[in-house]
């Protein structure tokens, strides 16, 4: 055969099944692997496929099989919600005492301030169940499962603004670029289902504060991990995941052709270069592919009795609300999803607290109830790993205009309030205290790397053996600063 017209035609043949291949495989898998990341940069180890951990098997047994994630993001007030303050009702519109804080760092948005006056919670706070936990009037239902979860009151950070602190909790740094939670735990433990992703992402509406800080796919990202470890957004709205259908007048059996074409094509390129991101980039046009039939079954909610809506409450029935994200965590966690993690917005109040607190509470408790009394009803809950909480809290002293039911609260990053429930933490446990200003802890401070360190744990991994070299470094997600278990929470 003519070597030049062999030649033609394989490159003829590679550059059809390449276009085919970027008109639709290459753009579902754009939403499954981050945009930018250099193959040069990812290292996977020999062998390592979707469905395997890098581990091979956990360090020892694990509590958690899989896990949930509800984090909101903008920073809850613990003093509304949990962190009971009955004196500062006296202090009202006094300066918060020099004393207190102690020349902590200040937000531009406060540092201007002539005065800090104290601002009390306008809300009723009562006792709740066996732990005699104290909750305020705006999550009667989260009141009601307290004997279920544990309430950590004295989480705290170094990050005073909002994205380098939500980096800094989802990864182990401030600085982006680095793993996100989920994706470590994908890494390292593999998949439970080879039909759907091992990290699932879900971005909730909210009814709170219109103006809202913005999520960055790195939260969920693998960074320098290889890509089929970052989170998979599922969207509300239209296919689950983009492009992820056939394109007009394309089979399912077109589309393995094209698959086999670019996987034969791929195979040859990692034969010539030995990029191992190439395997990573395989594996995910395969998931893609299998996610076609597996992901509109996940996403069909009309299985699902009358009853398990009345649970969650009637948003569970409106697509993208943090209801209806709650209950594809558990029809996701139910399926085989390892890790799923559910933002919800708008929990920034610097100003109008009391007109907007009120409505993003009224968006989770009820979910929030409905997912652990479902895992439970279930049998899931001893296996599955319920996580709530933000990136840091909020001050006791007013930002703003401060009246006897007005209010506004800025950043406070020493002190928040954070609660874990299911896969071997304690059940009806309060751990840790602030002092009387919900300013500083008295006892028991969990910093945010001990909280990952503890996540970590209970699915059976040691943070400090689950490590990826990168540049020189040996990256972990708890960093290289000591990281304690939670022992107070764990049963």
């Amino acid at each position: 055969m003519d070597p030049i017209k062999n030649y033609v035609n394989l490159e003829t043949r590679r550059k059809f099944l390449g276009q085919m291949a970027m008109g639709f495989g290459t753009a579902a898998m754009a939403s499954l692997a981050p945009k930018g990341l250099s193959a040069a940069t990812s290292l996977n180890p020999a062998g390592q496929g979707l469905g395997n951990g890098m581990l091979g098997a956990t360090h020892f047994a694990p509590k958690a099989k899989r896990g949930i994630y509800l984090f909101m993001s903008g920073a809850p007030s613990q003093l509304d919600m949990f962190d009971y303050k009955p004196r500062m009702t006296d202090l009202f519109d006094t300066d918060l005492p020099e004393s207190i804080r102690n020349g902590q760092r200040l937000t531009t948005m406060t540092s201007g301030q002539s005065r800090f006056p104290i601002a009390p919670s306008i809300y009723d706070f009562q006792k709740h169940g066996k732990s005699g936990a104290w909750v305020s009037e705006l999550l009667p239902n989260t009141a009601s499962i307290v004997d279920d979860i544990a309430i950590i009151k004295s989480m705290w950070t170094e990050a005073i603004n909002h994205d380098p602190a939500i980096t800094y909790i989802q990864t182990g740094n401030q600085i982006p670029g680095r793993p996100s939670l989920g994706s470590w735990l994908s890494y390292g433990l593999g998949s439970l289902n080879d039909n759907l992703p091992t990290f699932v992402v879900l971005n909730s509406t909210w009814t709170g504060r219109k103006e809202a800080q913005a999520l960055f796919t790195r939260l969920w990202g693998a960074g320098p991990l290889p890509s089929q470890h970052q989170g998979v957004a599922l969207r509300s709205d239209g296919d689950p995941v983009l492009y992820l259908s056939n394109p007009h007048g394309v089979s399912g059996d077109i589309r393995r052709l094209m698959l086999d074409g670019v996987s034969e094509m791929n195979e040859d390129i990692f034969h010539e270069f030995g990029d191992p991101e190439t395997h990573a980039r395989i594996s995910q046009y395969e998931m893609a592919f299998r996610m076609q039939s597996s992901v509109p079954e996940l996403t069909d909610l009309s299985d699902e009795p009358e009853y398990i809506f009345d649970l969650y409450g009637p948003d569970s029935r409106v697509p993208g609300t943090f209801a209806y994200n709650c209950l594809m965590a558990r029809r996701m966690a139910e399926k085989g999803v390892r890790f799923s993690q559910i933002f919800h917005r708008g929990w920034d109040q610097h100003g109008s607290l009391p007109k907007d607190l009120p409505n993003q509470c009224r968006d989770v408790d009820r979910a929030c109830y409905g997912l652990i009394t479902d895992l439970k009803q279930r049998g899931m809950y001893d296996d599955t790993l319920v996580v709530w909480g933000g990136e840091f809290g909020r001050t006791i002293y007013c930002q703003g205009e401060l009246t006897q039911t007005n209010y506004g609260r800025d950043h406070h990053p020493r002190c928040y309030t954070m609660w874990m429930g299911g896969a071997g933490v304690k059940r009806g446990v309060v751990h840790g205290e602030t002092d009387e200003f919900s300013y500083n802890i008295t006892k028991d401070p969990v910093h945010i790397r001990d909280l990952n360190a503890t996540i970590l744990n209970q699915f059976g991994v040691d943070h400090q053996q689950l490590n990826f070299k990168h540049q020189g470094l040996d990256l972990k997600l708890t960093g290289v600063e000591e990281a304690h278990l939670v022992k107070g929470i764990l049963a």
